[in-house]
């Protein structure tokens, strides 16, 4: 039950699901998330190109939480991709220590403002295919840069994404790219930074990897994958999260 309402999964309603049905259900998920989290958005502080694309660096294998917790010392110390080109390696992994892996991401930034200074004249660039030639940048991180600093639509798979992505049908695959590829047939363009962080948050929130609280889901009704989680509402909204 959600709200009274008993619910029937999606995989359980007859036949295979057409590309158009599969678009109209996607698009149905996204509206009801929209109104879910309202204010759902970048959880990376950030005021400029450079300081989001170093954020999300650092944010690898850690929280936006702690990497948040690092960036105003890392951000007045370096502020343009020059200092980072030429930081003191030990002032610069004590700063970012507490992200985890220091060295290695320490030389991925000294790395990093090398490149922006020698390519791009220490800018960030706007182009996906400029932003994946920088180190430690792939697709996703180009397209949080592009999407949140630049108003350029892109979608973000990060494990998140990717984990929800699968649980709506969305696409079958585990490769980023194909994740991507096959989201970004189903949405809009206009749509794709906001979806993002929609489906971001829902998967912080409520829809977890080991506990997804199903029976407190607002998109249970539309979801193939109803039922991996505890499905009894009261049990269920213990385990949504208010952050993440």
């Amino acid at each position: 039950m959600v709200e009274g309402v008993t619910v029937v999964p999606a995989s359980s309603q007859g036949s295979p699901e057409s590309p158009l049905a599969l678009v109209r259900r996607a698009r149905r998920i996204h509206r009801i998330l929209a109104e879910r989290y309202p204010d759902a958005h970048a959880e990376l502080d950030f005021t400029n190109p450079l300081e989001l694309l170093v954020a999300t660096v650092l944010s690898a294998q850690t929280t936006d939480v702690r990497v948040n917790q690092v960036t105003p010392v890392l951000f007045a110390r370096y502020p343009t991709a020059a200092d980072y080109a030429a930081a003191d390696r030990a002032d610069l992994e004590r700063i970012i220590q507490p992200t985890g892996f220091f060295r290695a991401k320490s030389d991925t930034l000294v790395k990093l403002g090398a490149k922006l200074v020698e390519d791009f004249g220490g800018e960030v660039p706007n182009k996906l295919e400029k932003l994946v030639t920088l180190p430690g940048v792939g697709r996703k991180t180009a397209n949080v840069v592009l999407g949140n600093a630049f108003g350029i639509p892109g979608i973000t798979v990060d494990t998140h994404f990717g984990r929800l992505s699968r649980r709506f049908g969305w696409t079958t695959s585990d490769d980023p790219v194909v994740v991507e590829q096959d989201v970004a047939a189903l949405f809009p363009k206009r749509d794709w930074t906001m979806l993002s962080h929609r489906v971001i948050f829902h998967g912080r929130r409520t829809c977890h990897a080991r506990k997804p609280a199903c029976g407190a889901c607002p998109v249970a009704q539309l979801c193939p994958s109803y039922g991996i989680g505890e499905t009894d509402p009261e049990r269920a909204a213990k385990l949504v999260k208010d952050q993440p």
